[in-house]
């Protein structure tokens, strides 16, 4: 492994509800003050994935607490607790999780796509501030190779349930006749357009008002699906008048809470956001129905089921990459050595011993302690044990200048 362990710590909706989650979900600003305080005490390689179902610090570390501090010094839940709930994994542990969920193995919806594109935007996030390197680097393309194999060579991801299709199942268990009903929805982001297209494909409806706090977001969208578009500042209103209200805002506190909701006729209000975006204590007024994402994973059908099936053929891909990345930080831990062989050898050559009348000290150079360090590079890959690669490498190298 390089400098430190590689760890993960986090929380996800196995042991924590939507409102334990979020106290931990984090910002771009809070994700941006981990980063800085990582390089600060002298870390170099780590990532956030904060989503709807999870918050989980990624990194290479002395140990898992030092991540675990990062993480809870900038959210609205403590450390206490968070070590209460969490997961702490390291080393093979920690990158079984990370293919594991890339491939959608440990969404609450079994397949869920959706992650691999939140992985991206974490990752990149964290390399655009210098804190992610060779080791992470490498290791998340190869969980993303390994992730596109299993959604292309299995039916792991197969069918239409997500999070964002949830939504859609669960107004059809509500509601048998959605052609006249009007529907909001807050937020146009990555979940917001899911969520908007899978409206206007399974409900077979465009009496959709879009709603976003940057308006031409909303008006854009709104334009190329031809949909309704309104300003923040008629929320209340566009709400008042809806029967269907979908929240997929990024907010850290609700949006819809008792005073912008008047309980005059009965609502859908379907939250997808964390921390809530949409105050819990709604569900206890009288004709609003209210689901957040815990309740929008419990739809199961056919299609989980076949999801299920095909488990097998995906820890299998996923199998093959750990391998191939095993391989790869293998021969990372070699390249100290090799790097002292060939200074060594270019410092013996450098004296001039080794020159005949035949070959030029350049044609040495690039020929002769090239080979005999890629040599010795097969030699321990081959053989995984320590020996006396300087003796073997001089000997070679003596041998192929005569």
């Amino acid at each position: 492994m390089e400098k430190g362990q590689f760890f993960v710590a986090g929380i996800n909706y196995k042991k924590t509800d939507a409102g334990i989650r979020g106290n931990f979900a984090i910002s771009s600003d809070q994700y941006h003050t981990i980063l800085t305080n990582a390089a600060r005490i002298g870390l170099k390689e780590l990532f956030v994935l904060s989503t709807c179902n999870r918050t989980e610090i990624y990194g290479l570390a002395p140990d898992a607490d030092t991540l675990i501090r990062l993480l809870c010094e900038v959210t609205v839940g403590d450390a206490s607790t968070f070590l209460q709930l969490c997961y702490i994994k390291k080393d093979e542990e920690a990158l079984q999780h990370i293919f594991s969920v890339g491939a959608g193995l440990d969404s609450q919806i079994l397949g869920d796509y959706e992650i691999v594109g939140q992985m991206k935007i974490a990752v990149r996030f964290s390399k655009e501030r210098g804190m992610i390197g060779a080791f992470m680097e490498r290791l998340f393309n190869t969980v993303l190779q390994s992730s596109k194999q299993v959604k292309n060579e299995t039916a792991l991801s197969g069918g239409t349930i997500s999070v964002s299709f949830a939504a859609i199942q669960f107004i059809r268990e509500q509601l048998t006749d959605t052609a006249h009903k009007k529907i909001v929805l807050l937020g146009t982001g990555k979940i917001g357009r899911n969520t908007c297209k899978n409206l206007i494909d399974y409900l077979d409806t465009r009496n959709i008002t879009l709603i976003n706090r940057t308006e031409e977001k909303a008006s854009e969208l709104a334009v190329s699906l031809g949909l309704l578009h309104a300003g923040w500042n008629q929320l209340e209103t566009e709400v008042e008048q809806a029967d269907i209200v979908i929240v997929a805002t990024n907010a850290e506190s609700p949006v819809l809470t008792a005073k912008n909701v008047k309980a005059d006729k009965a609502k859908i209000l379907i939250d997808l956001s964390i921390p809530n975006n949409i105050d819990p204590q709604l569900a206890q007024v009288s004709g609003i129905i209210l689901a957040n994402v815990d309740d929008l994973s419990r739809i199961n059908d056919q299609t989980l089921r076949m999801r299920k099936a095909e488990v097998p053929k995906a820890m299998a891909i996923i199998q093959q990459h750990m391998q191939e990345f095993a391989a790869w930080t293998s021969q990372r831990r070699h390249v100290p050595v090799l790097k002292a062989v060939k200074q060594k050898l270019h410092d013996m050559h450098s004296c001039g011993l080794f020159l005949t009348s035949r070959r030029t000290s350049k044609d040495i150079n690039t020929e002769a302690i090239q080979k005999v360090v890629n040599n010795v590079a097969v030699k321990m890959r081959n053989r995984h044990q320590p020996g006396c690669y300087y003796i073997e490498a001089i000997n070679d190298f003596m041998t192929s200048s005569q």
